[in-house]
This record gives structure tokens, sequence and C-alpha cells, in this order.
């Protein structure tokens, strides 16, 4: 099967080594991703700003650039999630709209592929660390992504899952949110960040980057000594040194 890589702009223009966790992970389980090159912003930021036709331009590049994949894995629930969106911005075009609604059904959020598809919970990792896990909205509310994660990690030798206090509120990123409401969304993920610290884990970890880097940001402003991770980097990691 061919199973290719969306890697997402901020995996790909800042946290490369998240695509390069999952390229090597899933290549000790024989499966070689494929990389589009021509693969660009999946239109989220467009999309949720009101500008419907400058999604759909995005959103074009990004059909044609997977239209050949079996599967198409992301390490983002949300961007994976703005895929999900696709037929709703195509819903009136004969042309593009059965394209769109093929690609919503074979893109998967990383955890998903690998417990969903690969049938796959335990990858053989040690990581002896205490963690805690935030879990991040698009992913979980929209994708419906929550018992995937904690399959993985609860395989994990060596690990101590801590649980988050409020896990499930938003960590106050939410993309243009957190630029049209800076402060509002400043209060959030700082109350997001006493929440961390009150685990006392030395690892935070994650599905979404977007998420990740806010939450990261805060902690290093208060030089909190919390490593933030991926989850597929933390996989990678701890297989590494199994």
């Amino acid at each position: 099967m061919k199973v290719s890589l969306f890697i997402t702009c901020l995996s790909d223009a800042i946290y490369p080594r998240v695509g390069e966790s999952m390229v090597r992970l899933l290549a000790r389980h024989g499966i070689r991703l494929e990389f589009p090159t021509v693969q660009t912003c999946c239109g989220q930021p467009a999309f949720n700003s009101g500008y419907w036709e400058e999604a759909r331009a995005t959103a074009r590049t990004i059909l044609e650039a997977f239209e050949d994949s079996d599967f198409v894995i992301s390490p983002s629930g949300s961007c994976t999630g703005m895929i999900h969106h696709y037929p709703k911005l195509f819903e009136n075009d004969p042309v593009w709209l059965p394209k769109a609604e093929a690609l919503q059904r074979k893109s998967f959020e990383f955890t998903q592929f690998l417990v969903q598809v690969l049938g796959l919970t335990d990858v053989g990792a040690v990581f002896p660390h205490k963690v805690t896990y935030h879990p991040s909205c698009h992913g979980s509310r929209l994708l419906g992504v929550k018992d995937e994660p904690m399959q993985l990690m609860g395989s994990v030798r060596g690990l101590e899952l801590v649980p988050l206090p409020f896990a499930e509120d938003c960590c106050g990123f939410g993309g243009t949110f957190a630029v049209k409401m800076a402060d509002i969304s400043g209060a959030m993920v700082t109350e997001k960040g006493d929440h961390v610290l009150e685990t006392e884990a030395e690892v935070l970890v994650g599905l979404d980057m977007a998420c990740l880097m806010n939450i990261a940001g805060n902690l290093r402003y208060r030089n909190a000594p919390v490593r933030v991770m991926h989850l597929a980097e933390l996989l990678e990691e701890g297989v590494s040194r199994a």
C-alpha cells in the first residue's frame, strides 16, 4: 500500500524531527512513507478566517498531491481535521467533491493510523520517565482521537503517565485566535502551564505541534525544566533505546 506523509506547515518548517521520527518508526514496521513534495498548507488559517475561496485554492493542491495515495497520515489532529472539512468546502463542486470525500476517508492522524489501520499498540518502546499528556482540541473533539494515544503510551515500558488536571481545556493557541485575542490566549496557556507543572512530570507529550509549541513557549518563559515532545518522537526515541 502507498502511505503518504502529510507533514503540515509547523512540522515542516519548525519541528522536522517529528516527521523524521514518524518515518523511522513506521519503517521498523515495514511502512515506507511517500512524501509528495508539492504538498502545502491545508488551508486552515484561511478557512477559519472566512476566506473560503483562498482555502479552496490551497485544498486543491493537497487533493492533487495525495490523489494516488492509499493512506495519508499526519502528525496533527488539527490539520487532519481540516482535511475532514474539505467536503464542506467543495459541497457545490461536482468535480472536486468526490476527490475531497476520497481524501477524507483515507486521511488519518498518526496514532489513528498506528492503532486503527495497523492494529499496533505496542511498538516496543522503553521510556523511563514521568510523562503527562495534553489532548489537543481538534484531535480529540473533531477526530475522536482519545483511546489511541493512551493505548500506545500504556505499552511503553518504564513510562509513568500522570494525569494532567483539566486536560481537555484548550491551551489557548487556536491559530489566529492567539493573534486576535492575545490577552485571553496568554491567560489560557498560563493556566495550562500551571497544570503541567502541578503534575511534576519530566515530559509533556501531545499529538499536535501547534498546541505543544504554545505550551512549550510558556514553560520556557518560566524556565520550567519540562521537555515537550510529540508522541511520535517519544515512541521513536523509546524504540531506539530499547
